[in-house]
């Protein structure tokens, strides 16, 4: 599609499949983001209070063996100080009240007057057993107060932080490395998801322009999002319908220039004839002036009928209903056609129930009544008969209306399409019928929107018989619904 010719807004235009892989990536890494994040929190608390937990034992345990002991044990306390500075990678010093290391793991250091100040004020004084955990700079250490010796002692246990350090990288690393991988999966799921969901809208995009080009035999094809597919069927409904009306706009075309090509040839032919043969002989010349009076009027009816369907169908004309007597009213409209009694032939057998009334627009109900009996003269058959009957339905409060003919009727195949704008029976009649095809389509129309009932039975062979169900209502306004 030609970008250019997109209409203009203020809005950018943007790729729906970039716009959809820069979301799902995103929402992607936030994920992952965040898991790594809660996870290395986690790991970090886990290790620490991991950590804490082992001083603590150790420290309790050393406590308790060493607590009371004297001088005769000293071998034995120094190898179970050795033996957990191995197994647990610490650091142990048994020191006296001031301070001097009596037996130590690892040899102290020069720092170990400002490790011992930093011990008592943990300590905070000496009491039996008490025991503390303090985290320093570089040594998570575990401190408590035991005799040894019959003398006040403190037992230091120390855990340096590089191995809890250590440990928590090497883990961030791997869930660093997890991530990334996370991450450049994120990416291609959600290209690939991306890519999915808008490669079946970049088709229908294509077969609309298709379609657009003219191209009505293009198949919106359906896909697997059931919004997708409604869209796809809803398209295929439209284009369906669009061809419908494309073609009934060409064949009203083919129509209407034929109708209105006959009574203009008929018109000037009979002007030249009046102008040249008849101007001085009033019985001829009053005959041509009604042949162009009777094209006039013609070539008015066609021009109404497409505007009335046109005017009602964009629904610039909104209904004004009142309660009229519908007997009168259908007596009124049958007195239009006396002419074609005493002109054509044509026979109407009336059965009209008295007074009754509805609430209608009285405008739109008369160009019902009117196409309808017009339709059924039309496609009447060789008898020229027309039955039109009005009937009051008391037990079911209507009024049914219905006009029948004697032609040839109309197939199944037809009566699904009788309705449609344009649309003309296709079969051969014994007399031309006039007409756009626009009568029963304004017919609907109205109906429609006065929510009445109507329809057609038809059998070929037998005719046809039209109806429309009114409302009955009193012949007070007062007492009609609204």
């Amino acid at each position: 599609m030609n970008r250019d010719k997109l209409p203009k807004s203020p809005l950018r235009i943007r790729s729906l499949q970039v716009l959809l892989w820069r979301y799902f990536a995103l929402l992607a890494i936030l994920i992952v983001v965040a898991v790594a994040l809660v996870c290395a929190g986690i790991l970090s608390n886990a290790y620490s209070v991991q950590s804490r937990e082992r001083i603590t034992a150790v420290g309790t345990g050393l406590t308790m063996y060493i607590d009371g002991k004297t001088e005769h044990f000293k071998g034995l306390i120094t190898g179970e100080m050795n033996e957990s500075a191995f197994t647990d990678g610490v650091d142990v010093f048994l020191c006296a009240a001031d301070g001097e290391p009596l037996i130590y793991t690892t040899e102290p250091g020069e720092d170990w007057e400002s490790t011992f100040g930093e011990l008592s004020a943990m300590a905070d004084g000496w009491s039996p057993l008490r025991a503390t955990v303090y985290r320093s700079e570089s040594m998570l250490n575990y401190v408590s107060c035991v005799t040894f010796d019959f003398g006040q002692c403190y037992l230091l246990v120390r855990y340096p932080m590089y191995i809890l350090t250590e440990s928590v990288n090497s883990m961030q690393l791997y869930i660093l490395i997890i991530a990334i991988v996370a991450i450049i999966v994120s990416f291609v799921i959600a290209y690939m998801l991306a890519q999915r969901i808008s490669r079946p809208i970049r088709n229908l995009s294509d077969t609309a322009t298709r379609m657009a080009k003219g191209d009505y035999s293009a198949q919106f094809a359906s896909a697997e999002f059931e919004e997708i597919a409604m869209l796809s069927d809803s398209l295929n409904y439209a284009r369906d319908e669009i061809k419908k009306s494309d073609d009934f706009q060409k064949e009203l075309l083919a129509n209407v220039s034929h109708d209105l090509r006959t009574p203009l040839t008929m018109i000037k032919a009979y002007a030249s004839m009046v102008q040249e043969i008849s101007g001085n002989d009033p019985q001829k010349r009053n005959k041509h002036l009604q042949v162009i009076i009777d094209e006039a009027d013609r070539l008015t009816g066609l021009v109404n009928d497409i505007l009335n369907a046109s005017k009602v169908s964009a629904g610039l004309s909104e209904l004004n209903k009142k309660v009229f007597n519908l007997t009168e009213f259908l007596y009124g409209i049958m007195n239009k056609f006396d002419y074609l009694q005493e002109t054509s032939g044509y026979k109407f057998f009336i059965d009209i129930d008295p007074d009754m009334y509805t609430l209608a627009d009285e405008e739109k109900i008369y160009q019902v009544l009117y196409n309808l009996i017009s339709n059924a003269v039309n496609y009447t058959g060789a008898d020229k008969c027309v039955y039109v009957s009005l009937k009051d339905c008391p037990e079911q409060g209507r009024i049914k209306f219905a006009v029948r003919d004697t032609g040839k009727g109309i197939s199944e195949e037809e009566r699904e399409h009788i309705w449609d704008r344009y649309y003309r029976s296709k079969d051969a009649h014994a007399r031309p019928v006039k007409g756009t095809g626009l009568g029963l389509n304004i017919v609907k129309i109205i109906l429609q929107a006065h929510n009445f009932d109507f329809g057609v039975q038809s059998e070929e062979g037998k005719g046809s018989t039209f109806y429309v169900d009114f409302p009955e209502v009193s012949s007070t306004p007062a007492d009609s619904p609204v």
